[in-house]
This record gives C-alpha cells, structure tokens and sequence, in this order.
C-alpha cells in the first residue's frame, strides 16, 4: 500500500497561532496529514504556508468552530483526506475572553460565548468526529483544558467551570468509548508565551526575574513545549493512557495559587510582590 494511502488524518482546531500552531506544525512534520482549522484566514495560510515549505500536507477550513457549518466542514475535510477515516482530533479552541472585572459584573451573553469557546464546541467536534474513531476501532482525541480548572483563578469563574467541565468529559468519555479502541485525553496549560497570552502583558508592572519565584521551573513556557506532550498523547507511547488530564505549567499547579495583593486592589499569581 502507498505511503501516502496510511498517513494519520489529524484536526487541529484553533490551530493556526499559539499552542495550536504548533500542534499542527508538529504533527505535520511527523507525516500526519492535518485539517487546520481556524478564525483567521491569514494566520492559518501563514501556517499551512510554513508546513508544505517543511514538506508537510495540510488542508486549511476557515470558520469559527463554534458555528455548526463549520463542525461540518472541518469533518468533512478530514473524512475525504483519510477516505472515511480519522485518527485524532485535538479540540485546542478556547479563550478566557469575554472577560470581566468579576462574576458580579458578568453578563449572560458572557457566559454564553464563554460556554461555546471553551465546552460546547468540544462537545460538538468530538460527537461528530466519534462515530468515524469508533468504526475503525481507533482513534484519539486531545483536549485543551487550563489548570484554572483545577484551581480558583479571581475574575474568571464561569472560564474556570467550563474547563472544569472539558477535563471532566474527557475522564468520562474515555470510560465510554475505550473499549472501542478510542482515547481521550486532556493537557492543562499554564503560562504559555503566546500571541493569546503574551509573556509581556502576564508579567505587566512584575520584575521579570521574579518569575523564578512564581514558577518551579523558572521560566514561561514555549508554545511547542504543550505541543510536544499533545503529540506524545496521540502516539503509541501513550497507547496506556486515556482519561486524564496532564498539567503543562512548569509546576505553578503544584506550587501556587493566587494572593490578594497586600494593598487589596486585586489579586496576584506572584508569590512575594515588589
């Protein structure tokens, strides 16, 4: 059989900028032939650009993944580059924007764009995207989740609980369809250097070199480094695992928390203040 015949067919969501560009980069590279997915047209053309430059195959659907017509696309792409197959899908999409100073001063316009970026979209892809794993009998599902789920985070509680909520469908659902060969799994990221989150605006007024007192490891992350542990989930050497998700931060989850600032206007991440 022809080598190009066997190549996974991989979907990236949000998968053009950030931890999902690099998601897409990396799983090119490996021979995975990927369905981009993303908002910005330019953004993903610069990246589809810079994986056929390397050598790769990706295909590029424009749309906001929240949207069914989009869901429908993304599936569709994929389901002709694989001739009816699928092999992994990572739902990287999410955002803590719409933001506000706090719940109180939240609306529920807030909460409903809140809900489709970050769970239901998830929701969607996955429900889609599942019948074709299971009739393989293999497949693999990525989900982008946030420590903010495992820990309070002031201002941002409804994010908090809808990614409470990706981490916890992604342990149920690998229960429901391990037996069909299927894992799920969730990476929890953390202080990503990003085009989303900055290393800059994080730090604002904050004395960078501070930052070894904040994070175990001394650093922010790169965005390839959360792209390496996606990729690792969806190869066989992970083939054991299913059901959890994996903290990426450097071990900010294991060590802190948020502090009320010591002239209590606002919160802050940093251990000791200046």
């Amino acid at each position: 059989m022809p080598q190009e015949a066997i190549r996974r067919v991989s979907i990236v969501t949000g998968g053009a900028l950030g931890i999902g560009g690099a998601t897409s980069r990396r799983l090119a590279a490996r021979g995975d032939l990927v369905v981009l997915n993303d908002i910005d047209p330019a953004a993903a053309a610069d990246t589809r650009a810079a994986i056929e430059a390397a050598g790769g195959a990706c295909e590029t659907v424009i749309g906001d993944i929240v949207a069914d017509e989009v869901v429908e696309a993304v599936t569709a792409a994929a389901l002709r580059l694989g001739d009816g197959r699928i092999d992994v899908l990572v739902n990287n999409v999410g955002d803590f924007r719409p933001a506000s100073r706090d719940f109180l001063h939240s609306t529920p316009e807030q909460w409903a764009r809140l809900h489709e970026l970050n769970l239901l979209h998830v929701f969607k892809v996955t429900h889609r995207v599942l019948p074709h794993m299971i009739s393989h009998g293999a497949g693999v599902i990525v989900n982008n989740s946030t420590v903010e789920a495992f820990r309070g985070i002031p201002g941002h509680a409804v994010y908090s609980a809808y990614n409470a909520g990706v981490s916890a469908f992604t342990k149920s659902l690998a229960v429901d369809v391990g037996r069909h060969g299927v894992r799920v799994n969730a990476i929890a990221p953390d202080l990503a250097d990003s085009q989303q989150t900055p290393a800059a605006a994080m730090l604002r007024d904050n004395d960078p070199s501070k930052v070894e007192t904040w994070v175990p490891l001394g650093r922010f992350g790169h965005v390839d480094e959360y792209a390496k542990v996606i990729e690792f989930l969806t190869t066989d050497a992970a083939s054991y695992v299913t059901g959890h998700t994996i903290p990426v931060d450097g071990g900010t989850l294991a060590a802190s928390g948020w502090y009320l600032r010591s002239n209590r206007k606002g919160f802050t991440n940093f251990p000791r203040e200046t």
